[in-house]
Formats: C-alpha cells, sequence, structure tokens
C-alpha cells in the first residue's frame, strides 16, 4: 500500500468547507436565521405558545431566587449589588437554553417577519403569540411570586433577601421606568440577534449581555413582573402600583427597545441587499 504524501495539497473543498464553518454569519444570514426562527413562532399553534410561555414564566424567577440568595450571604457592602447581579442571568439561561418563549426575546424574533412581508395576517400573528406570551409569562411569574411570598420557594430569610432586593424597582417613577425599560428591551433584543452566531459560546454571551442589563439597573418587564407579584403579595405595595406602576411602563418600554429600535435598526442595515423574493 502506498503511503499518503504529508507534503500533499488539502481538497480543495474540504478545506473551503473548514473555512466557511470558521466564517461568522454576516448582517443579512443573522436577519435570515432570526427571521426564520420567528416565521416558525408565529406558525405555532396558541396551546404550544402558551404553555412555553408559562414555563418561562415560572423558570425566569430563577433569576430572583439566585440574586436573593446572594444578597442574604453577602454583608452591605458598596460592591454587593454588583455580585448579587450574578445570579441575574441565570433565568434567562434556562428560558433560552430551555427554548421556552420569553416575551422580550419575541419582540425582534416577531417583528423581522413583519417588517420584511407587511401583512394583515402578519400583523395579527405579530399581535397574537405577543398577547399570548406576554399573558402566559405573567402567569407564571404571578405563580411565582405568590409562592415565594407564601415561603414555599426557599425560607424566610430567603424570602426576606428577594423582597429586599425586588424593592429596587419601586425607586422609579412611572415614566423613569418606561424610560428605563428602554434600553432592557434593545440589549434583550440583541441577544436574540447574537444566539445564531454564537455557537458553543451560547452560555457566555447569555450571561454577558444579562449581566450588563443587571448591573445597569435596567427594568426588564418579565423579571419586574416576578419582583412586581412578589411585592404585592407580600403587602409591599398596591394593585395599582404592581400593575400599572411597575408592571404596564416595563412592557411598553421594552417593547420599544426591542421591536421599535433594535429590529427596525437590524432590518434596515440589510433591507438594500435583499433580493425581491424574500421581500416578497
Amino acid at each position: 500500500m502506498a503511503e499518503q504524501n504529508p507534503s500533499a495539497s488539502p481538497d480543495p473543498a474540504g478545506s473551503e468547507d473548514d473555512v466557511d464553518a470558521l466564517k461568522a454569519a454576516d448582517a443579512k444570514d443573522l436577519h435570515q436565521a432570526v427571521r426564520e426562527e420567528g416565521e416558525d413562532e408565529l406558525d405555532r399553534p396558541i396551546s404550544s405558545l402558551f404553555f412555553s410561555g408559562l414555563a418561562a414564566g415560572m423558570a425566569i424567577a430563577s433569576s430572583l431566587i439566585a440574586e436573593g440568595a446572594l444578597h442574604a450571604a453577602i454583608p452591605d457592602t458598596p460592591w454587593r449589588s454588583v455580585v448579587v447581579s450574578l445570579g441575574y442571568p441565570i433565568g434567562f439561561l434556562v428560558v433560552i437554553l430551555g427554548r421556552m418563549q420569553l416575551f422580550t426575546e419575541s419582540t425582534i424574533t416577531a417583528m423581522l417577519p413583519l417588517v420584511t412581508k407587511p401583512s394583515g395576517w402578519a400583523l395579527r400573528r405579530t399581535l397574537r403569540l405577543w398577547s399570548v406570551v406576554l399573558g402566559a409569562n405573567l402567569i407564571g411569574t404571578a405563580l411565582a411570586g405568590g409562592m415565594i411570598a407564601a415561603d414555599l420557594l426557599g425560607g424566610s430569610e430567603l424570602r426576606t433577601a428577594m423582597i429586599e432586593v425586588s424593592m429596587g424597582i419601586t425607586e422609579l417613577s412611572l415614566g423613569a421606568t418606561f424610560v428605563n425599560a428602554i434600553p432592557a428591551g434593545f440589549m434583550i433584543a440583541i441577544l436574540a440577534w447574537s444566539l445564531p452566531n454564537a455557537r458553543e459560546q451560547s452560555f457566555l454571551v447569555i450571561f454577558a449581555i444579562t449581566y450588563v442589563v443587571a448591573i445597569g439597573a435596567f427594568s426588564h418587564s418579565i423579571v419586574g413582573s416576578v419582583e412586581a407579584w412578589l411585592l404585592l403579595f407580600s403587602g409591599e405595595v398596591g394593585l395599582g402600583k404592581a400593575l400599572g406602576g411597575l408592571m404596564l411602563p416595563a412592557i411598553l418600554g421594552n417593547l420599544l427597545g426591542g421591536a421599535g429600535l433594535f429590529a427596525l435598526l437590524a432590518h434596515a442595515q440589510v433591507r438594500g441587499e435583499m433580493t425581491g423574493r424574500e421581500k416578497n
């Protein structure tokens, strides 16, 4: 048997495939990947969206649980919040890697199909997706907040720590909460946009972006709703404050930051490169 010459040139086709595999997707490829994911979400049955959103709402509470545990373990120091914020990404890691439906992530995935091929059907499906997922998320966070308030998730010391962490969202006015939620929506949309390129680094990308949201103290509607429900069920705030002063402005701000700003910018940067078939 003849020995293979180690200096022989490698297969050009194989080499080209290897190089392509190492290349990061460009903006147009990312747009297509996120848009196709959004189209799949728009086609999902209501029951699938609801139960996935319900699971996400309950699972996202692990962010507050992790923050509460760190808050309880660390003395009151100037750097306490920086360490406590390390718990914030936990819920996002569980939800996103578990492929559960989160309202703030769907602001861009559902918006791209709509702005690419505008139609009444796409608009109705987008509004259907958002309303079902948001409603399911809020039911899930209400269940989680109620269980925490009733000492069914952790002991009284952890519950107290989670209430102390949650009180931070009451420091902003309605208008300030809305404005503060815009960058959070923008950042989570960036996360959804970046994941197709993240590959094996998905864990680090999710952790890094959501940690920035945490240390920036930006208002995230779904994590914030866990906190708002907990404060409501613990008697710290009233129903009007919880719904109208904490949850609603955060939801609207996230929607503006995700769907109103980042999704439109993401589409605008590739619109000139799209073919007529992709647009119509």
